[in-house]
């Protein structure tokens, strides 16, 4: 008998895999912990080991195919064992269906702003040309499914006036493509992780009103309260472990900065979840220390460290870089001063952290003195955070910085 291999669910939110690539075809043998494929997920590349040994009989799912969690990737068996094309092509609809099996599906009408529905149903109504936004779906909880898209566009053709089949209307192509090359240039597809930013930035800069407000702060008492404590208590906390510390406290006394726009909803976040930025070679991803909040100083460098070398090493699950309430971006090792981050959706707001400086300051008494500054630039939603509430909170921030001994306490 043959077995299936399905898409695994990797995290509590995850709902399809992309099959990037097959590591065994179709005939090869396989043992119990072999990898088969490697799958991407969000922004992470993740591989799926087999779980029996024998032959892999049929590959159901190609590559660059969106597959739902528990859709059917392959078929392994023993050797000469055929799959029924029956049970293939069952196995086909039901990666098509983008959802599990579920029994009797009741039919929920969607009520509120928010439609939802699933991506797979998304893409296929996109390509079908179906207006989903009044259809209502019989997935859990009224979700619009691929089979609800796929009953739709046939109803749309029965009625059709002509009656002949209406035909898929063109998915809309927003990226140029009569670009003219010159001699030496290369084209690389858009895809996997660069896709996947590109995807959420435009989405956060068409739909997002913003405003980044600009802020210098004296960190020379910090810089010298950093180096004291790393010479005294032998340890590497970085300026970035200091502002992560800051940044969490002032919003543990400012938690109207924690909100979100769901429809026609705002949502009042309970945590202190703290995205950090991590640049990796072939995109950016945000991993989350959650309920930052209640870390002292040492928690706080710890998870930062860990979360950092996991994530550049593609060993991040995929619930460590969700739930964010609020993120920090910092470009300060690279030496830029001010820089306008975009909100990481569904947060309110994105705090940029820039380089420290040295500037000649000039006090009442008209004596000079070197100090060292550094400018945030924060980034804020202004659908639900007005500019002088803000300021107000990065003014929390500069107090802090300003007088370290206050993150600590």
């Amino acid at each position: 008998m043959a077995f299936e291999v399905k898409m695994p669910q990797l995290g509590l939110t995850m709902e399809e895999g992309t099959v990037s690539k097959w590591l065994k075809h179709e005939g090869d043998t396989v043992k119990t912990g072999e990898v088969l494929l490697e799958i991407t997920t969000d922004k992470l590349t993740s591989e799926v080991e087999s779980e029996y040994t024998g032959i892999l009989l049929k590959i159901v799912a190609q590559e660059g195919e969106d597959i739902p969690v528990k859709g059917i990737l392959a078929y392994i068996g023993e050797s000469g064992e055929q799959v029924e094309s029956s049970e293939a092509s069952a196995a086909v609809q039901a990666v098509s269906a983008g959802e599990a099996p579920v029994p009797t599906p009741v039919p929920v009408q969607q009520t509120g702003g928010r439609i939802r529905i699933s991506p797979l149903a998304k893409k296929t109504a996109a390509k079908l040309g179906v207006d989903y936004t009044a259809l209502v779906g019989s997935g859990p909880m009224g979700r619009i499914i691929q089979k609800d898209i796929l009953t739709a566009s046939e109803k749309k053709a029965e009625i059709h006036p002509s009656g002949l089949p209406t035909p898929p209307m063109p998915q809309k192509n927003t990226i140029p493509s009569a670009l003219e090359l010159m001699e030496g240039d290369e084209v690389v597809t858009l895809s996997g992780m660069r896709k996947v930013v590109a995807e959420r930035m435009t989405k956060s800069a068409q739909q997002i009103p913003t405003v980044t407000q600009n802020m210098k702060i004296d960190v020379t008492n910090l810089m010298a309260l950093r180096k004291k404590i790393n010479q005294d208590l032998g340890v590497k906390y970085s300026l970035n472990d200091y502002i992560l510390k800051a940044t969490a406290k002032a919003l543990k006394n400012n938690k109207h900065m924690l909100v979100s726009l769901d429809g026609d909803k705002i949502i009042k976040r309970a945590h202190v979840n703290i995205g950090m930025a991590v640049a990796l070679d072939d995109g950016l991803i945000v991993p989350v220390i959650k309920d930052a909040d209640r870390m002292s100083l040492g928690e706080i460098s710890e998870k930062a460290k860990d979360l950092a070398e996991r994530a550049r090493s593609n060993k991040l699950n995929m619930d460590e870089y969700k739930g964010s309430t609020f993120s920090i971006s910092n470009l300060g090792m690279f030496g830029i001063e001010t820089f306008d981050p975009i909100i990481n959706q569904p947060d309110a707001g994105i705090l940029g952290v820039c380089a420290v400086n040295d500037e000649l300051v000039m006090d009442a008494e008209g004596n000079i003195t070197k100090r060292q500054v550094m400018r945030i630039s924060y980034t804020l939603d202004h659908r639900l955070v007005d500019g002088a509430t803000a300021a107000k909170f990065q003014l929390a921030i500069k107090e802090l910085l300003e007088n370290p001994m206050q993150i600590l306490l």
